[in-house]
């Protein structure tokens, strides 16, 4: 079954169901370097591994970038 959603204001594919941790960690990023926002609302990592991914979901993802 595949879904659809808007990752980052891109609309992917996702091959099979997923939570929001397996796709972080698909994706291979490191969760304390990063914020996520869940359908307008932001997400502890704490709750990553309870949010099924559905159709039309729609997620940002955001990373911490230091400078100076």
């Amino acid at each position: 079954m595949e879904l659809k959603l808007l990752i980052n204001g891109k609309e992917e594919s996702l091959l099979s169901e997923m939570t929001l941790a397996e796709l972080i960690s698909q994706r291979g990023l490191n969760p304390k370097s990063i914020i996520v926002e869940y359908n307008f609302e932001l997400v502890t990592e704490e709750n990553w591994s309870q949010i099924k991914l559905h159709e039309s979901d729609r997620i940002e993802i955001l990373r911490f970038v230091g400078g100076g």
